[in-house]
């Protein structure tokens, strides 16, 4: 127990306890972790007998620390040390049909055992001094932890219908330990699903990013795909499933292409919002599907409309509406570009135009298109990825020469209206337009001595004089 409860915090807490003669546990995730030596993440809970704030607030007295009242939850926390310390009195739970409020009253610890969402949670240390590191593991959370399943502590179909977050939480946790969820957990999930309903979205999509986030979220889709719960919380991602064959021509299962996808973005980066865009790159397929009987499947256009649906369901997810979806969005929208490339002979202005279109995205737009070659053909997978190789060169060098990543133009509207001693309007743009175009298709360097001469002349050309030449 000398290593789980080495921490200062733990001696302080069972001092005040002795001298107040309070009971008191640290209890769920921190003693999860330890046992199973993952990173603490600087969060205790200790689990009071009584009040938790006014035991908390004897504490926080003893360390010189600011405790933090929240009547309403009944719990209050301070930081000591870098650490986060949580106290809660022991709690019973019951609850209405049709609300995930709970009615609460004191309890005891193992009230308080009872309520929680599984084993590998309910488990808790004695803070006092007679039992000082005890483990109290009255639902066998070692052995869950030992056999990796994540279990109910009380029938599951009352843990899930009391709280439905927890469902979503289950599969949370199967994903992040790369757990089993118990066959009778998996069955009440299903049987509950609807439940979620009354959930709000920010904390169905709270979970869902940390499902995310994991480091196999296939393992969560997949649970939220049998069990349901998929079709109601994300249903243009479920619509991605399934696999039609006409004339004996079929389409790959866009739903297990996606997860792959994601794990392989996973593999890569930790970046929350380039998953979301593997997530998201394929999600207007069922949209644009249509068959051919020439080429058979197609989903042309998937891209443009795939980016146009980012906005309405980052609002439908409760996902932020700022520069992170716009980065999705432009990540869809461009998926394909590099595959493109990848395919045919590279030419310096598709280059260009690549770089000026993604900007500082071009590197997480080349992480997206690497994860997306998913064929089981091996050859052809080693062939888009050396591909690959030669356009992430090709990229290097054209960016070195031509600077086009997050472009400037060289010449601006007000430059071209002091020469030619014009307003604003649509002339300018014009010009402006032709000077980025022969840029891009690598006609003029991207300098501003080319870029002007290049300007005069194409005013030239729409009827314009030059007035003033003290900016040329």
């Amino acid at each position: 127990m000398s290593v789980e409860l080495q921490h200062p915090i733990f001696q302080i807490i069972k001092e005040v306890a002795e001298r107040e003669q309070v009971e008191c546990y640290v209890i769920g995730g921190y003693v999860r972790d330890r046992i199973m030596n993952r990173p603490f993440k600087d969060d205790v809970d200790i689990l009071v007998i009584g009040s938790g704030i006014n035991f908390a607030t004897k504490v926080g007295e003893q360390v010189r620390s600011k405790v933090a009242v929240y009547k309403s939850f009944g719990t209050a926390m301070f930081v000591y040390d870098g650490i986060n310390v949580e106290f809660v009195g022991a709690r019973k739970e019951s609850y209405r049909s049709d609300s995930r409020n709970p009615i609460v009253e004191n309890g005891t610890l193992q009230d308080d055992q009872n309520r929680r969402d599984f084993s590998i949670n309910a488990m808790a240390y004695s803070l006092n001094e007679a039992t000082f590191g005890k483990l109290l593991d009255p639902f066998n959370g070692l052995e869950a932890i030992e056999n990796k399943i994540i279990r109910t502590p009380l029938d599951p179909e009352i843990t899930f219908s009391d709280d439905p977050l927890r469902m979503m939480r289950a599969i949370r946790f199967a994903a992040q330990l790369n757990f089993r969820i118990d066959i009778k957990a998996i069955q009440a999930i299903a049987a509950n699903a609807e439940r979620i309903k009354i959930i709000s979205k920010e904390r169905i999509t709270d979970e869902l990013n940390k499902i995310i986030l994991s480091n196999k979220p296939s393992i969560g889709f997949i649970y939220l795909f049998d069990t349901g719960l998929l079709e109601l919380i994300f249903p243009a991602m479920y619509n991605l499933r399934g696999v039609e064959t006409i004339d004996g021509k079929s389409h790959k299962d866009n739903f297990y292409h996606t997860l792959e996808v994601l794990d392989n973005v996973a593999g890569l980066s930790d970046d929350l919002w380039l998953r979301w865009a593997a997530i998201m790159h394929d999600i207007a397929k069922p949209a644009t599907k249509r068959f051919d009987k020439k080429v058979g499947w197609t989903f042309h256009g998937h891209e443009d409309k795939g980016a146009r649906m980012v906005p309405k369901l980052f609002a439908e997810l409760k996902l932020p509406l700022n520069e992170k979806m716009k980065f999705v969005q432009k990540l869809v929208q461009l998926h394909l570009r590099p595959i493109v490339l990848a395919k045919d002979i590279v030419t310096d202005s598709a280059v260009r135009r690549l770089l000026f279109e993604a900007g500082d995205d071009i590197d997480a737009l080349m992480f997206l298109c690497h994860a997306d070659v998913t064929t089981k053909n091996e050859y052809k997978k080693q062939k888009y990825r050396n591909n690959f190789e030669l356009v992430k060169q090709k990229l290097k060098d054209v960016e070195e020469r031509d600077q086009i990543r997050n472009w400037q133009p060289p010449v601006t509207g007000a430059d071209i209206m002091e020469i030619f001693g014009v307003g604003p309007g649509k002339i300018v743009g014009k010009i402006k337009n032709a000077m980025r175009e022969a840029i891009l298709e690598g006609e003029i360097p991207n300098a501003r001595e080319e870029a002007m001469a290049f300007v005069i002349e194409k005013g030239k050309t729409l009827g314009l004089t030059l007035k003033n030449t003290s900016s040329i």
